[in-house]
């Protein structure tokens, strides 16, 4: 905690025992005033609302805290700020436009997690834009977690979802160009570049998360990734602190990525030096091709400070916070 925000802190226990001692001989009202001016005081100190997100999408953090701002919750804001990427057709790994498996077929991946611990996740779901909303569909109207394929665009119709084609002209061609050689290599840095991740606190201090993809492109029919797996892709606990996760998905699966960064938050790191440990998880396994593929994260603590950290360079978070809306470039491991 920086020097400044250090001394606010003090400043506001103080407040805080003065006012707690004080609401013994108030009346009600009195009582919800002085709550009100601890939790404005206690968001100011702690830089809150607060949101964070994988890559660079300004946008998406830009209606995220619309949402927060106009006193919505963190859920309501990383819903409604995925789904700018979900409907903006230029991002390909995200949502409408995403680039398609080796089949042609454009299938998509989400999950949600609220303050309680609440979850749904969708998986290899088809013809449907906004699967981050089906996710929280699931977790709201269902007794279930994770709903797949026919099933999840079934459950999503049913709800009123309408069902599009998700493969453009633009995402087309570049299909039909692979087909050429029809050779399968993540590229480091493309392969998930616009897959989103996000994590909110709102004036409350309570967290919410979602994440949502189109997977790898060209990918075997079928596949899935980090992104809709709770723990993997996305984990929030209310008391510490969220993580998300973004790259080659398999590699957070194998270390349960963002569960590991809450985790080593929950002993007392900084979110920043979680994300740095769960990284060295993977790099230093036993024959870690890690100089091949990509993974980053990005989490936030209670507090409202945050972290970023990847294999390789060219990651990057977008944090708007305390009126500033940025996108920040990660430290990285590999800089041989």
């Amino acid at each position: 905690m920086k020097r400044r925000k250090f001394i606010k802190a003090a400043s506001l226990t103080g407040v805080g025992f003065a006012v707690g001692n004080s609401l013994t001989s108030c009346d009600e009202s009195v009582s919800e005033k002085a709550t009100e001016q601890q939790k404005k005081a206690l968001n100011d100190l702690f830089g809150l609302p607060l949101v964070v997100a994988t890559w660079h999408v300004k946008n998406a953090t830009a209606k995220a805290m619309a949402v927060l701002q106009a006193g919505g919750n963190a859920l309501d804001a990383v819903e409604q700020g995925c789904r700018i990427e979900e409907a903006n057709e230029k991002g390909q790994s995200v949502g409408k436009g995403g680039l398609p498996d080796r089949d042609g077929n454009v299938t998509l991946d989400a999950c949600i997690m609220n303050k309680h611990g609440d979850c749904g996740s969708v998986v290899y779901l088809q013809n449907i834009t906004h699967a981050v909303s089906v996710a929280r569909k699931v977790m709201e109207d269902t007794p279930h977690v994770m709903l797949a394929g026919e099933g999840a665009k079934q459950f999503a119709i049913s709800k009123g979802f309408q069902p599009e084609d998700l493969l453009t002209d633009a995402s087309k061609k570049a299909w039909e160009k692979w087909k050429v050689e029809a050779k399968y290599k993540p590229i480091i840095n493309i392969e998930n570049h616009d897959t989103i991740g996000m994590l909110a606190i709102d004036k409350n201090g309570d967290i919410s998360g979602a994440c949502t993809t189109s997977g790898l492109a060209y990918k075997l029919g079928g596949r899935v990734g980090d992104s809709p797996i709770i723990g993997s892709g996305l984990f929030v606990d209310n008391e510490v602190g969220g993580c998300v996760a973004t790259g080659l998905g398999e590699e957070v699966v194998k270390t349960v990525g963002s569960f590991l960064v809450v985790e080593l938050m929950r002993q007392g790191k900084t979110p920043q030096q979680a994300c740095e440990e769960a990284i060295g998880r993977i790099v230093n396994k036993p024959n870690s091709n890690y100089k091949n593929f990509q993974v980053g994260y990005v989490a936030v603590n209670k507090r409202g400070e945050t972290g970023c950290y990847s294999i390789h360079q060219w990651f990057s978070m977008t944090k708007f916070q305390d009126g500033s809306n940025e996108q920040i470039q990660s430290d990285y491991y590999n800089k041989a």
